[in-house]
């Protein structure tokens, strides 16, 4: 099957580590992971759903985010 128009233009979101995991709450830790940051600078592009918004909220001190 074709994918849809509106498929095709999925909202992104780049979000990038700009603080320190260091001496963070454990479920903080493995939300920035399942995000793919595990150090300073790192950055990723990951689908602007409700899933990413719950995590983006979850570390919202620890990241900066903007639309890909």
């Amino acid at each position: 099957m074709a994918k849809t128009a509106k498929a095709a233009k999925a909202a992104t979101v780049k979000i990038k580590l700009v603080k320190s995991l260091i001496g963070r709450k454990d479920d903080q830790i493995a939300t920035a992971i399942s995000l793919g940051l595990k150090k300073i600078g790192n950055e990723t592009i990951q689908p602007d759903n409700a899933a990413t918004r719950g995590k983006i909220n979850k570390i919202i001190h620890l990241i900066e985010v903007t639309k890909a």
